[in-house]
């Protein structure tokens, strides 16, 4: 008895320890995986990571490396490209100089400003507030703010897609009489159709053509490959879940005979980390047998259905936040591409259709929309309920437009006749 209490308590302390592992694991995207491990690996110098993943990953994706050894064969290499790719606020702090921004102030303005412009290029802060940070008037700022103008990339600081094209056409070189006509266009953009008479008005639209919107587009970075966890394969006798061990680092325990406490509890630590890594993939990978099983029409070609992350909690006996905990940050590829696993759990409309179905629809058929008469959200509506046979309300079909990022008929009437 005695024996058999001793073997239950070791194997509950050893479940309890990789529980504690098991969360943070789970929880961890396969990139940011390693990184997570590695702090293990600098408390315990009993354990050691090993992972193919750079190695792997520039094998497969030859097109974006990763990670580049420091060594003195690369470094001017490495230098190169970094000057090369300075990133927006680097190339924006560089040029905060005379003759534009000549005194303390004007500079400390123009450093204001650079922390309110968003990634694409736009300013998004508020004149009032910085006027008050750096001890200015509001119309010292805005009038630093308007010198923006003449920086690289033409366009940054704008406010709007308007105003960045205006930006862009102080540097464009454009002479007149195109360069008023251009301005006209520009600043009375919801009718165009007014200026066709011009004989010049060709001229101007491709002038328009030529802008970049967001400014910063060629500055944005580009977004890292994603990796994913699970990978759907079909076979000729039906659909099949894989691990993407691939990329998954190995835990390596060293071996160690000295009998000491400390040694003990590290290496114990070690194993848990193990046991935590090998429950990780256990857990994605039941998780992607059931949503194979829940859209299998998907991976055949088909719809996402509706499906809740309680639906599978209840077939693990997991608590249904366990569930968000694995899937958040992971992929699952297929045939049809890479979707972040979050996907395939949507809302239902009826039982039948979900709103991812109902958004795919919305984005499909503005798509092929006729350019000169674009479609309303009244008439998506109207489309959706005919095709799905479901009762909707527009708001539902503006609310889901807007969550994808579609300007409403007008404003893409507007942009048509741009292109």
């Amino acid at each position: 008895m005695k024996l058999r209490r001793s073997q239950s308590t070791q194997l509950k302390n050893r479940l309890s320890g990789t529980l504690r592992s098991w969360l943070p694991i789970l929880q961890s995207s396969l990139e940011e995986l390693e990184e997570l491990l590695q702090k293990y690996e600098s408390e315990n110098p009993y354990m050691q990571v090993q992972s193919g993943f750079e190695e792997q990953f520039s094998a497969k994706f030859t097109h974006k490396v990763l990670y580049q050894s420091d060594n003195s064969s690369t470094t001017e290499a490495i230098e190169a490209k970094t000057i090369q790719n300075l990133s927006l606020y680097e190339k924006l702090n560089e040029q905060i100089n005379a003759p534009l921004f000549p005194t303390p102030k004007s500079i400390d303005i123009a450093y204001a400003i650079i922390e309110e412009i968003s990634d694409e290029g736009y300013f998004t802060g508020d004149i009032n507030e910085i006027a008050k940070k750096v001890k200015a008037e509001p119309y010292q700022v805005e009038s630093i703010r308007q010198r923006f103008s003449y920086l690289d990339p033409p366009g940054v600081g704008s406010v709007n897609a308007t105003e960045a094209m205006l930006f862009q056409l102080r540097q464009s070189g454009v002479e007149e009489p195109i360069y008023s006509l251009v301005s006209d266009m520009l600043q009375d953009l919801q009718n165009l159709s007014k200026f066709k008479n011009s004989s010049n008005y060709e001229e101007a639209l491709k002038v328009i053509r030529s802008f970049k919107n967001p400014p910063a587009l060629d500055n944005m970075e580009d977004s890292p490959p994603v990796i994913p966890d699970l990978i759907i394969v079909e076979k000729s006798n039906g659909i099949e879940v894989q691990m993407n061990d691939l990329f998954y680092p190995d835990i390596i325990i060293e071996d160690c005979s000295l009998d000491h406490e400390f040694v003990k509890k590290k290496i114990k630590e070690a194993r848990d980390l193990i046991d935590a890594l090998q429950m990780r993939k256990a857990t994605l990978y039941k998780i992607g047998l059931m949503i194979v099983e829940f859209q299998y029409d998907f991976f055949q070609g088909g719809d996402i259905k509706p499906m809740k992350l309680k639906d599978i909690a209840q077939e693990f006996d997991h608590n249904p936040s366990t569930i968000s905990r694995a899937i958040a940050n992971k992929y699952l590829a297929c045939e049809r591409g890479i979707f972040p696993m979050k996907t395939f759990f949507t809302t239902g409309i009826d039982e039948e259709v979900s709103n991812a179905v109902i958004k795919k629809f919305i984005a499909d058929a503005i798509a092929s929309e006729d350019k000169n008469k674009p479609l309303s959200d009244q008439k998506l509506l109207d489309m959706i309920e005919a095709k799905f046979g479901v009762k909707m309300v527009r708001r539902t079909i503006t609310k889901y437009r807007k969550q994808m990022k579609i300007g409403g008929s007008s404003e893409r009437k507007r942009f048509y006749q741009l292109a």
